[in-house]
C-alpha cells in the first residue's frame, strides 16, 4: 500500500467501500465486520457515470450519512486500467472532501475473501486447507491473479502476491506446488479459481484441458494433483473490500490520500522476456 500511516483506531468501524476493477460496479457499507448494505451493477464502460449516484443511493438506503463513516475503502486493483482509476479517484475525492481516512485493499484479495466468506455461510465441515485463486483476464494469455489459502485452522493467508502472469505456465507450476509438500505449506484439499465468466481457465488452457471443472460442485470435480480443482463464476462484492479495510483500519493502517495510486501490476522480467519471445516467433 502507499503512504502507510497509523490512526490508533481499535474500536467500531463503519466503511463505505467501492470497487470498479472489473465489469461489476460494486459499492457496499460495512460496519464492525458485518455487511449493512451492498449494490452491484454491470456497467463495464459506464462506471464513471454511475459510481457517484450508486454510492449516494446506497448510503441513503442504509440510513448512513457521511458523518457516520469512519473510513473510505477502495479496491486498489489490479484489473481494468480505466476501471481501477475510477474507484481510486472517487475514493480519494470523498476521503479528502469528507476528511475521512482512506484504506486501500487488493481487488484480487477482496474477490477471494468475498467468495470464501460466502462459502463458509453455506457449507460446514470443510476439511483441509483450501487454495483460492482469483482471476481477471489481462488478454494475450495473461491474467491478473494471486493465491490465497483458507487454512483449516481458520487463518487467512496470502500465498502469492498480486501479479499479471502468463496463465498456462503459472498453472503448470501451481499443480507442481500443490503436489509437492513444502515445509511451509500443506497440500490443498481443494483449489478454486474465480472469474467473472466462470470459464476463463478453459479459454486460457484450451477447451480440451480437463484439469479444471467449470461451474461444478466439489462432488463432481476432477482431481488435479490430489486436490479438487474447479472454476466458478464470481462477481466482485464491495462488502469484502469494506471488511478487509476494516481489519487494516483496526490495526491502525491507513493510506495517504495524495500518494495513493492504483496497483496496475506488471510482468516479472522473466515473464516479459518469454512473452516477447513468443510474440517475435509468431511474426
Amino acid at each position: 500500500m502507499n503512504g502507510l500511516a497509523t490512526n490508533g483506531m481499535a474500536e467500531g468501524c463503519t466503511a463505505l467501500a467501492l470497487d470498479t476493477s472489473t465489469a461489476t460496479l460494486a459499492v457496499a457499507v460495512t460496519r464492525n465486520g458485518e455487511t449493512v448494505g451492498r449494490s452491484q451493477s454491470y456497467a463495464e464502460r459506464n462506471h464513471s457515470v454511475y459510481v457517484t449516484s450508486q454510492m449516494k443511493e446506497l448510503l441513503e438506503s442504509c440510513g448512513t450519512e457521511a458523518s457516520k463513516l469512519d473510513v473510505i475503502a477502495v479496491g486498489q486493483g489490479p484489473g481494468s486500467y480505466t476501471g481501477v482509476r475510477i474507484a481510486v479517484t472517487a475514493a480519494k475525492t470523498l476521503a479528502w472532501i469528507w476528511k475521512k481516512p482512506l484504506v486501500g485493499v487488493s481487488s484480487l484479495e477482496a474477490m477471494a475473501y468475498g467468495f470464501w466468506r460466502k462459502r463458509l455461510e453455506s457449507e460446514t465441515g470443510i476439511q483441509g486447507d483450501v487454495w483460492i485463486v482469483p482471476l481477471m483476464d489481462a488478454r494475450r494469455g495473461q491474467v491478473y491473479n494471486a493465491r490465497f489459502v483458507a487454512r483449516e485452522d481458520g487463518a487467512w493467508i496470502r500465498a502469492e502476491e498480486d501479479g499479471i502472469r502468463l496463465f498456462k505456465g503459472w498453472f503448470d507450476r501451481l499443480e507442481e506446488t500443490s503436489a509437492g509438500t513444502s515445509e511451509s505449506e500443506k497440500p490443498p484439499s481443494e483449489i478454486w479459481f474465480l472469474s467473472e465468466t466462470g470459464e476463463l481457465t478453459a479459454k486460457l488452457l484450451g477447451e480440451a484441458d480437463d484439469r479444471i471443472v467449470h461451474g461444478a460442485g466439489p462432488d463432481s470435480a476432477v482431481s488435479a494433483s490430489g486436490a479438487l480443482c474447479q472454476e466458478v463464476l464470481w462477481e466482485m462484492d464491495a462488502a469484502a473490500v469494506g471488511l478487509l479495510a476494516e481489519e487494516r483500519f483496526r490495526r491502525g493502517e491507513t493510506d495517504g490520500v495524495h500518494g495513493f495510486v492504483p496497483n496496475y501490476t506488471q510482468l516479472t522480467e522473466a515473464e516479459a522476456k518469454l512473452n516477447a519471445a513468443r510474440t517475435e516467433s509468431a511474426t
